[in-house]
């Protein structure tokens, strides 16, 4: 409902508006009077009326001055003047201001009403033109979000188009800047230095801030001083200072997300914290690959070894400590993605849950710290050793009586594992310990069995071919004879 007030130092004018108007059938409250300018424009300021019917001529602050101070403040406010002196000025002066309408005393009820169903025009069509523009605004943003996403996946070919849809500014930015979160709750607020792009993508919300200058503090202390006990995280890109880099930003900021989530690491993680590092020596990256090899395949002594020339390399270099510390943990996480190929919990490792970001923040020196490694990297190779030991033979069993099932047809490492619920690299570890032979082989040799039985019972040679899952007679052929020493004829006549 709209609100109007009446300002008129004559009683009879503001009671007579009071009583003889029926407000509510036009949708207006009449919420106050007042009898002169300062008065008037407390009742303004308490209850803000979208209508104002004004006398010229009142005490203190007259109705011109009023009707100024009152648009300055809310320029949307509809006011009505009316006063007793049929002066030009008077009459330019407000029509100069802005109101909607002048009325000459004595005022009519007819008069009143007339300017009411004006000024309830001119509302509707105030505001059917803010909706036209909200539509419209909103639309123009969705075609902004579009093309920004655009620009990171495709590149910079649809730089133009995304500079029209952005449109005034474009041509001021001179860096770029993304943040990703894992909530709509965290939002980058406005600043005069930056304009944010914000998106929903799938389960991750972004930000995609557009510098119009150097000075980024305000950004990143927007980061630094999140609540801490948000239940979210947010991970930032790098800044870069060309536009068509924005797509590096991108990449960068989900990668912090997911290595913040992974972490269980609520508030922000930079990239500058989990990205590559071009300082470490490449020996110890390949011996981080080895280690990750000896923790798939088992193999416990290989894995201390290559865990201490892994900490003797990064022993040697001078590195400091957030970058030891990064790499270290990287690894520690990588082993633990590698154990939880088990199907096993990894993050029940120890009684209570297993922090490794926290346990390494506890270290002083760098020799505690790569001593801390090869005891975690022992403590989770013990623990794989234990659940492969608990759950290899079930599996390989389970997986066995699946192969026998379904050797008619093409059977591959990766549908017997799914079948198995492990992951494949895994299961064929798993599988060669408990068997004996690779994967492969070990089919091969089912079908072999199979074929030999089959072909004992008279079956046509095509026909055992297609049963045992060679569906070219020829390549069955090769491998029956390369396995048994002669063709699969020869055998079924020798039988």
């Amino acid at each position: 409902m709209l609100k109007a007030a009446v300002f008129d130092d004559e009683f009879i004018v503001t009671e007579g508006l009071k009583k003889m108007i029926d407000w509510s059938k036009y949708g207006i409250e009449l919420v106050g009077t007042a009898e002169n300018g300062t008065a008037a424009l407390s009742l303004f300021e308490e209850c803000k009326p979208d209508i104002i019917f004004t006398d010229i001529r009142m005490p203190g602050i007259d109705g011109l001055q009023l009707v100024e101070r009152i648009l300055s403040r809310a320029p949307e406010t509809q006011c009505i003047v009316f006063s007793g002196f049929n002066e030009f000025e008077y009459v330019k002066r407000a029509i100069q201001l802005g109101v909607v309408d002048y009325l000459e005393k004595p005022i009519t009820i007819s008069m009143i009403e007339d300017a009411i169903n004006k000024i309830l025009e001119k509302i509707g069509e105030q505001r059917m033109i803010s909706s036209l523009k909200m539509k419209w605004e909103s639309s123009q943003y969705e075609l902004l979000q579009k093309a920004t996403l655009d620009l990171v996946q495709v590149g910079s070919e649809v730089l133009p188009k995304w500079k029209e849809h952005f449109g005034e500014g474009s041509d001021q930015i001179i860096a770029v800047t993304v943040i990703a979160a894992s909530s709509e709750e965290f939002l980058i607020h406005d600043n005069p230095s930056y304009r944010v792009v914000s998106i929903r993508n799938g389960s991750e919300y972004l930000h995609f801030v557009f510098h119009y200058n150097n000075d980024i503090d305000d950004l990143w202390n927007q980061l630094l001083f999140l609540p801490e006990e948000i239940s979210y995280h947010v991970g930032s890109g790098q800044t870069y200072f060309l536009i068509s880099d924005l797509s590096k930003s991108y990449k960068e900021a989900l990668e912090a997300l997911k290595y913040g989530s992974f972490l269980e690491k609520n508030g922000w993680t930079r990239y500058e914290n989990v990205g590559s590092n071009t300082n470490l020596p490449g020996e110890a990256l390949e011996q981080g690959e080895e280690i990750i090899f000896y923790i798939r395949t088992g193999n416990k002594q290989g894995l201390l070894q290559q865990v201490e020339l892994f900490a003797n390399e990064l022993g040697a270099e001078n590195l400091n400590r957030e970058i030891a510390e990064r790499e270290i943990l990287k690894l520690v996480y990588l082993a633990m993605e590698v154990a939880k190929e088990t199907g096993g919990d990894i993050l029940k490792i120890k009684q209570s849950n297993y922090l490794p970001h926290v346990e390494i923040k506890e270290k002083k020196t760098k020799e505690e710290m790569l001593n801390w490694l090869c005891s975690q990297m022992e403590m989770i190779m013990n623990w794989t050793l234990d659940v492969r030991d608990t759950t290899k033979h079930a599996a390989v069993e389970k997986a066995i009586v699946y192969m026998k099932r379904n050797m008619n047809r093409d059977l591959t490492l990766q549908e017997v594992a799914e079948h198995v619920g492990m992951n494949a690299t895994y299961f064929s570890v798993l599988f060669k310990e408990e068997m004996g032979l690779s994967y492969i082989k070990y089919v091969t040799k089912l079908r072999i069995d199979r074929a030999k039985a089959l072909l004992k019972e008279g079956n046509k040679v095509s026909v055992v071919s297609e049963k045992v899952g060679y569906h070219s007679y020829r390549h069955f052929s090769d491998i029956f004879k390369k396995h048994t020493g002669v063709k699969p004829s020869e055998y079924k006549d020798s039988v």
